[in-house]
């Protein structure tokens, strides 16, 4: 007897050597769409899927096949989780902005204050930069206006 395909079941394709989860069904095309362990999904005839030697599997230990560039410290949720207690206060917008960001010594608001000072010069050279470079495209477009004007004449 055929193996049923069952949605978010795995199985294994022995003619192909790979595990695989059925995904959806589509009664009206006669097909099954899988994802294979890596993410790659793919679409079967139900023809094809009850030829064959399906056999059901159990699902992967592993759950991170389609996630390559996983990780292992994304897997856990260390230090965000949450209390009772955090649920059941009230959110506090003014807390929250308070809180976050990194927190500031002595010492690095001095030096936040200096790269202020670094910054104001430095955007005034910024400033000047901008300055020539759009005075720049705009002899660069009176340019191209003559141009088409001095072509336009020709014809």
């Amino acid at each position: 007897m055929a193996v049923q395909p069952i949605i978010n079941q795995w199985y294994h394709y022995p003619e192909k050597s790979q595990k695989f989860k059925v995904v959806a069904l589509d009664l009206q095309d006669n097909t099954i769409e899988i994802q294979y362990f890596d993410g790659t999904v793919d679409e079967m005839e139900m023809v094809t899927w009850y030829g064959s030697r399906m056999e059901g599997v159990e699902a992967p230990e592993d759950w991170t096949g389609a996630m390559e560039y996983l990780e292992i410290d994304d897997r856990s949720s260390t230090g965000t989780e949450m209390s009772g207690e955090d649920w059941s206060a009230p959110y506090d917008e003014i807390l929250e902005k308070e809180n976050a960001g990194p927190i500031k010594s002595d010492d690095s608001v001095d030096e936040i204050d200096s790269q202020e000072e670094i910054g104001s010069s430095g955007m005034e050279h910024l400033q000047e930069d901008i300055e020539k470079l759009e005075e720049q495209h705009n002899q660069e477009n009176i340019e191209l206006l003559e141009e088409n004007d001095s072509l336009e004449r020709v014809d």
